[in-house]
């Protein structure tokens, strides 16, 4: 070890604690105790005590405001609608004002809850020794002390507006969370359940987009129609198409196996769902001469010559029929919609 002696100007001084003074020695790392305590001055003035409560009660109270325009937002904004907003450029308006509400109900209720504890709470510094890790009877009845002790000192129970104002924004938060839960999807009401197929629409060619004639339709032809009035500008096309998309199929009526499937049928046009049954793919595959469909995604096999039943693959029943009619014009059209919902099951398909 070096011999060299520490200067004087390095050797501990005494130092004034809020315990006493410690002596100087040649222990460089003495405990030199807790420093004095300061009081602040909500601890000395009452009318700053106040400033600050209201300034709590004030970041409480925007939480609550701003919880209550995060369930607005659901009401007001409609989830398709974009907007631009500076310096975002083009966002959801919905999205951008659930961050921005439910940020400033999180932000307030942590900004009140830090202002209260840095300016009304008790900061009086404490130093226990440490003890056993099982608590003891004593331990338990100091801890219940303490814990009354902090609820005193804290103040909630003289400062009403504080309390008052904090509790009402814990209790608003939460709805938060429920409303989420409308977030998990569109209500699915009667959308699944009908389409825009009703008595008196025309069927409606897609390739060519004019109504559908008896004679545009030969024996082992197959074709694609959709409702008139559907165009493919329109806002809601996908979504309509998705359940309306028709395949149109002339049999020799003698072919026909199903009686219903003959009744509901035209001269042997017999217009069924292009929908696949088992995940919704689109059919497109036509087999002439066994009348059958394939579905090009997992191979369901459909036999339009008997009421479209499965005779292969997941699918798990028949493709909904259409039935279809001649007007005065001689054009083709449906005489209602599909007697039941098109596509695969779901849980409400009863």
């Amino acid at each position: 070890m070096s011999s060299q002696k520490i200067p004087e100007d390095n050797l501990p001084v005494v130092q004034e604690t809020a315990q006493g003074a410690v002596e100087g020695t040649d222990d460089p790392f003495a405990d030199p105790g807790l420093p004095a305590h300061k009081p602040r001055i909500q601890d000395i003035d009452e009318r700053a005590a106040n400033r600050s409560e209201r300034a709590v009660a004030f970041m409480f109270t925007l939480s609550m405001l701003s919880t209550v325009g995060f369930i607005a937002s659901y009401v007001i904004f409609p989830v398709d609608k974009i907007v631009y907003i500076w310096p975002f450029g083009h966002v959801s308006p919905l999205n951008f004002s659930l961050g921005l509400t439910l940020g400033f109900a999180l932000f307030f209720i942590g900004a009140g809850a830090v202002h209260w504890a840095r300016t009304l709470m008790s900061d009086v510094e404490v130093a226990d020794e440490r003890h056993p890790i099982e608590a003891t009877p004593e331990v338990k009845a100091k801890v219940l002390a303490d814990f009354k002790a902090g609820a005193e000192e804290s103040a909630i129970g003289r400062r009403k507006l504080i309390r008052t104002t904090l509790f009402g924004a814990l209790a608003l938060v939460p709805l938060s969370g429920v409303v989420l839960l409308r977030d998990l999807g569109p209500l699915p009401e009667k959308k699944l359940r009908t389409t825009m197929w009703a008595k008196g629409k025309l069927l409606v060619n897609m390739n060519t987009g004019e109504p559908l004639r008896p004679e545009h339709v030969p024996v082992g032809s197959l074709t694609f129609a959709k409702p008139e009035g559907l165009e493919e500008d329109s806002h809601d096309f996908l979504s309509q198409i998705a359940k309306a998309a028709l395949m149109i199929v002339r049999i020799e009526p003698d072919d026909i196996k199903d009686k219903r499937q003959r009744d509901w049928a035209h001269e042997g046009i017999v217009a069924f769902s292009k929908i696949c049954t088992h995940v919704g793919c689109p059919i497109s595959l036509y087999e002439q001469q066994t009348h059958h469909v394939l579905c090009p995604c997992h191979q369901s096999t459909f036999d339009l010559s008997d009421g479209a039943r499965v005779i292969f693959g997941p699918a798990g029943h028949a493709l909904p029929q259409l039935r279809i009619g001649v007007n005065s014009e001689g054009n083709l059209e449906a005489l209602g919609d599909f007697d039941e919902p098109v596509g695969p099951s779901f849980w409400e398909r009863g």
